[in-house]
């Protein structure tokens, strides 16, 4: 009894005081805030009027009368169309080619039967350590040929080796048992891998298709080295040229005819929000998984 009375007592003392609770709050509102707000100015100011934004002298925190001419004159089916086009098409083959070829390299590093598995692994391991740097990178691409084309941003950064590890030790972990019964009925590799690993698996696949989906999305680096042609550019590059560098957007730019052009900072703001929107409608539907299919196997890797 007096066990339980000692534990109480120390619950109760080891309770943060009610300035340090409010000091916690604080700082996490003044975080939010410091997310939340310029959020908003980018919503605003794309939704807004030339009359607001010069009103406003620039950046416009809460629009009165909203319009969607930035988004009708960046979806017209010029450059931004073009990109985005592009983006979604990059980042989706080359999400679902990576996934593919991290589920297969990380089964068979998880099969300590497999031949030469360590060294394997240690290979894996040291490309995770060093990597092959900028030019010599460039110099393989340009002799397969990939220069200016799409390929260029898939097939260097097709299998991250830290995603090879994460998925292996969640591979590890799975109950052995199971697999082994498989192949006592007579199930192979394959069906042992599509019919018993990859439905226990979901948690971490969708994890890993995450990081791979939104490093395909804002892939830049690697398009302003490989790519030359101005109507392959992916979305970043267009973010890049008219919105960081600040390159006014013309008519032929927005395939408008006959209608007044909005103003160039809501077009910019525009381009910002499209960029930054398909990982937000992604982020809520995996973020149940980060627990169970990062943590698992990121911890034991």
């Amino acid at each position: 009894m007096s066990d339980i009375t000692v534990t109480r007592s120390n619950l109760v003392f080891g309770r943060p005081s009610l300035i340090a609770r409010g000091g916690r709050a604080v700082v996490l509102a003044v975080a939010c805030l410091a997310v939340i707000l310029p959020f908003i100015a980018v919503i605003s100011t794309s939704l807004a009027s030339q009359e607001e934004i010069s009103r406003a002298g620039g950046f416009v925190f809460w629009v009165t009368d909203p319009t969607l001419d930035a988004y009708r004159a960046v979806l017209s089916g010029g450059v931004v169309t073009r990109s985005v086009i592009v983006s979604l098409g990059i980042a989706g083959v080359g999400t679902a080619l990576s996934v593919l070829c991290t589920i297969g390299l990380a089964y068979a590093l998880s099969r300590t039967s497999m031949y030469a598995q360590k060294p394997m692994l240690l290979a894996v391991l040291f490309t995770l350590l060093f990597s092959p740097g900028m030019i010599p990178m460039y110099l393989v691409v340009k002799q397969l040929g990939l220069i200016d084309s799409y390929w260029a941003l898939i097939l260097p950064v097709l299998i991250n080796a830290f995603n090879v590890i994460v998925m292996r030790e969640f591979f590890l972990d799975l109950p052995a048992e199971l697999m082994e019964s498989a192949k006592i009925d007579g199930a192979g590799e394959f069906l042992v891998l599509t019919r018993i690993v990859l439905p226990l698996s979901k948690a971490v696949i969708a994890v890993i298709a995450l990081f791979y989906a939104v490093a395909y999305w804002n892939s830049f680096f690697n398009a302003l080295l490989y790519i030359n042609s101005p109507e392959k550019w992916p979305l970043q590059l267009v973010l890049r040229t008219y919105v960081v560098n600040e390159t006014p957007m013309g008519v032929d730019d927005l395939v408008m005819e006959g209608s007044a052009l909005p103003p160039q900072v809501a077009i910019q703001m525009a381009i910002l929000l499209i960029s930054v929107l398909p990982m937000l409608i992604v982020y809520p539907f995996i973020q149940k998984h980060f627990t169970k299919g990062l943590l698992i196997g990121g911890v034991k890797g």
